[in-house]
Order: structure tokens, then C-alpha cells, then sequence
């Protein structure tokens, strides 16, 4: 098994290397392959602005956008290590860019929404596997945001937890550490995979 630190290394290469062309036409893709996806129904959506060649979430919140659902974007709040909440945000609307330069909603802390607020979160990523385990950037943003979702006694409403990514992000095996929280389910350009033992 390769480590994840070079697994990170070459699919992000291989993520930057995709000619616009086919970023976009990977991004139409999985847009409909969630077309007639329950879940897709959800109210509150939190995509994320894409950077360094992830798979752009722009035709999924386009599509929510005309469908009258609230679309919204991660914001790191706080000092580090940073916690992530989500502003709403409607297309052209003022953005300003984080610390590692990524774009986020120009709006009040007061209208942020907690992780656990939301219906459905398109998740980018690097890797995923066949059980839901997640490789991202390293930061650790999203399995601290969404730790409440680990264990078997959570309460309340849990967000579904969707990644995007390219078919060849899809590997045979991530190793799964304790902090990890798995995705319910993935799409990529080629195919939509759940995951039953999350």
C-alpha cells in the first residue's frame, strides 16, 4: 500500500494536470449523474470553491441554486487550529480569500451555519475507497468539522457526505485512522458509489 503522503503528492499531480476541457466536462458529468439522486433534494448544501484541480462542485450548486436550496461555502472561523463553518453564498456574491488563498463568502459570522445545520455536504477530496475512507489535503478540517458524525451514540441530524472527485481517485485501500470521518458515498465522472460500513 503507498503512504498517503505520497498518494497525495501523485493525485494531486495528476489532478493539476487535467486540461480545463476536462475538468469541466467531468464536473457536467457527475452534475448528472446526481440529477435524479434523492439526496439531492436537500435543503441546505454546503459545496466547497475548487482549488488545485479538484473536481468542480459548480454544476451541482447551479443546478440547487435554480432549485431555490440554500448553497453554501466553508469558512475557517477562529484562530488555529481553525474551525470550519459554512457561510451562504449565491453566485457573484463578495468573496475574500483564507489563508491558503481560497475563496469564501464575504458574510457576517452571524450568518454562518455549523456543520451539523446542514443537509448535504459535497466533500472535495484526493482519494477514497471502497469503505468510505477519505484522503483530503491534510489539514484536517473536514474530519474535525464533521467529528461529531464518528461513533455510534451520535445524536441529532447527521449531514450526508458526498465526495467529488475524478474516477481515478478511486483506490483499492486507504488506511482509516482514528480521526477519520468516511464519506457516505462518492460520484466521480464515471460512477456513484455508497458505502454501507461508514
Amino acid at each position: 500500500m503507498i503512504d498517503s503522503q505520497s498518494l497525495r503528492r501523485q493525485l494531486r499531480a495528476l489532478r493539476r494536470g487535467l486540461s480545463l476541457a476536462t475538468r469541466q466536462q467531468a464536473a457536467l458529468a457527475v452534475a448528472r449523474h446526481l440529477e435524479s439522486w434523492p439526496l439531492a433534494r436537500a435543503v441546505r448544501i454546503a459545496g466547497y470553491w475548487a482549488c488545485d484541480g479538484e473536481l468542480d462542485p459548480g454544476p451541482v450548486l447551479e443546478r440547487a441554486w435554480t432549485e431555490g436550496r440554500q448553497v453554501l461555502l466553508p469558512v475557517l472561523a477562529g484562530e488555529p487550529p481553525c474551525s470550519l463553518q459554512f457561510a451562504p453564498y449565491r453566485a457573484g456574491a463578495s468573496l475574500r480569500r483564507n489563508r491558503f488563498g481560497i475563496p469564501e463568502p464575504v458574510v457576517a459570522p452571524t450568518e454562518w451555519l455549523q456543520a451539523a445545520d446542514l443537509d448535504l455536504v459535497l466533500v472535495p477530496l484526493v482519494a477514497f475507497d471502497a469503505t468510505g475512507t477519505r484522503l483530503g489535503m491534510g489539514g484536517g478540517f473536514y474530519d474535525r468539522g464533521f467529528a461529531f458524525r464518528r461513533g455510534a451514540n451520535e445524536l441529532g441530524r447527521r449531514p450526508y457526505l458526498l465526495g467529488l472527485g475524478y474516477e481515478f481517485q478511486a483506490v483499492a485501500e486507504l488506511v482509516r485512522q482514528p480521526w477519520d470521518v468516511p464519506l457516505d458515498a462518492a460520484v466521480t465522472e464515471q460512477a456513484f458509489y455508497e458505502f454501507s460500513n461508514t
